[in-house]
């Protein structure tokens, strides 16, 4: 990427200043996008504190704000400005970095935010408290972000604290190359953590009293490519997924989104019979359309999507399945979508998670012709989202009945605590803080007006269960 404000990846950090950590500097966070995301924030939290500054919530007063970008669709990128000024708000000299996608993508664009004086792309982020000197606000954004083809090193990171599971982070990357997707731009080539580390990494969790983990990736199914910074496949997901199961202390293991022609039928027995990874996939389809799959670059078509939906179900029967799909992308004519809209209507799913495309710079579908006006994307999206109502209300009530456990979670929500069985079904009671972090065997019983699932405890064991 050629850009007049971007820093050579080789020019040397700027040194801290640690006279600046005197009064103990207080900082804070705010993360845009998927959790893989999140779990990188957490890690960056993390080198903020062994450096001596005071971790506060994105609402109060900081001295630094750090702000972790997406760019996967027009609406993250436009959210940075609000989030930003919602900083300044709260302390108008406070020197504020952006980082993540949209920082490596386009920091030409984040440089004219104002109030903005830091820009860190793929690889400088994991090295940020190098790059600050002083707190100084700048009169023009200073940028270090190298060509995403040096992004070929692999950063290892997980969430503890902030919530009741964790994001633990086993890849990054992509070498697929999708039509309207600008993530392999935003984070370079697919690469793994070692097998080992991600077990360490996963024994640490089940230290903090944390008692779930989320795996998560820009492709986790293509887990064990560049683990030890070659091409080729040292270790496979499945491998993978069967080591973890083996880390003593953890309750649940959950997996991310994972691609259908990655999500073998091995991975689908294992975790049948599993002892800690759950019944649940989010598995992407994008289209039901063969004609807009091709022209997506998708490396599957819907009878593949078909068998794998199948196979879930199978083994087990009681599976939540999850949804990505795209609407309006370039060419999707009426019969496309309702082919669409048909597909998933007539599949075994549980929800679906919609996304209206929008145009990304330097992408193939960008340039394609025959787009699909603004008006009947967001009248697709509508009809997408209302289906996704109907399934998740089907999979809901295919569960009354039965016993399921649920891990809850630390927010009272209007006097409510909630939280998910193993299966995805969200539920909730009336607010009980000894209730926070705990595993509690329930009877599923009826579905609310909110759409959640109101329970009764089974007999004793209410009681937390113990790993």
């Amino acid at each position: 990427m050629n850009d007049g404000l971007r820093s050579s990846s080789f020019l040397l950090p700027l040194q801290l200043d640690y006279r600046v950590m005197e009064q103990k500097q207080k900082v804070a966070f705010y993360t845009l996008g998927c959790k893989l995301n999140f779990s990188e924030t957490s890690t960056i939290a993390r080198d903020f504190r062994e450096e001596g500054f005071e971790r506060v919530d994105f609402s109060d007063p900081a001295d630094i704000y750090v702000i972790n970008t997406c760019s996967v669709t027009e609406n993250a990128d436009k959210r940075f400005k609000t989030i930003a000024k919602q900083a300044l708000k709260s302390n108008p000299e406070a020197f504020l970095i952006a980082i993540g996608c949209y920082a490596q993508l386009k920091p030409h664009e984040l440089a004219d935010v104002d109030g903005v004086d830091l820009i860190l792309g793929a690889t400088e982020k994991f090295k940020i408290t190098d790059y600050i000197n002083d707190l100084g606000k700048n009169n023009e954004a200073e940028v270090h972000a190298c060509e995403i083809d040096e992004a070929d090193f692999y950063v290892g990171s997980y969430s503890i604290g902030d919530r009741t599971r964790a994001f633990l982070k086993v890849q990054d990357g992509c070498d697929y190359k999708c039509t309207f997707c600008t993530i392999p731009m935003a984070r370079g080539i697919s690469r793994s953590a070692r097998l080992n580390d991600v077990l360490k990494n996963a024994a640490s969790i089940s230290k903090q009293d944390i008692r779930e983990i989320v795996l998560t990736g820009v492709n986790i199914g293509d887990y064990g490519k560049g683990e030890f910074g070659n091409k080729k496949h040292e270790h496979t997901f499945y491998e993978l997924v069967r080591a973890l199961d083996k880390v003593d202390g953890i309750d649940r293991l959950r997996i991310s989104s994972i691609e259908p022609n990655l999500l073998k039928d091995e991975i689908i027995s294992f975790v049948g019979s599993s002892r800690t990874f759950v019944p649940h996939f989010h598995v992407p389809l994008q289209s039901g359309s063969n004609r807009i799959l091709a022209q997506m670059k998708r490396r599957y078509r819907r009878e593949l999507y078909i068998d794998r939906v199948s196979h879930i179900k199978s083994v087990m029967p009681h599976a939540c399945i999850g949804v990505d799909v795209i609407v309006g992308f370039p060419g999707e004519t009426e019969e496309d979508f309702l082919e669409t809209y048909e597909f998933l209507n007539a599949l075994d799913i549980s929800y679906l998670h919609v996304f209206t495309y929008s145009e990304r710079d330097n992408t193939p579908a960008a340039s394609m012709a025959d787009r699909v006006p603004t008006k009947i994307r967001a009248k697709r999206s509508k009809m997408l989202r209302g289906l996704s109502v109907k399934k998740r209300r089907a999979f809901y009530e295919s569960q009354l009945e039965t016993t399921r456990t649920v891990l809850f979670e630390g927010e009272n929500k209007s006097g409510y605590i909630h939280g998910f069985t193993e299966n995805y079904v969200k539920v909730k009671a009336p607010w009980d803080p000894a209730m926070v972090n705990t595993l509690q065997k329930v009877k599923l019983k009826s579905i609310d007006a909110d759409g959640l699932v109101r329970f009764d405890a089974v007999e004793a064991e209410i009681a937390e269960i113990k790993a």
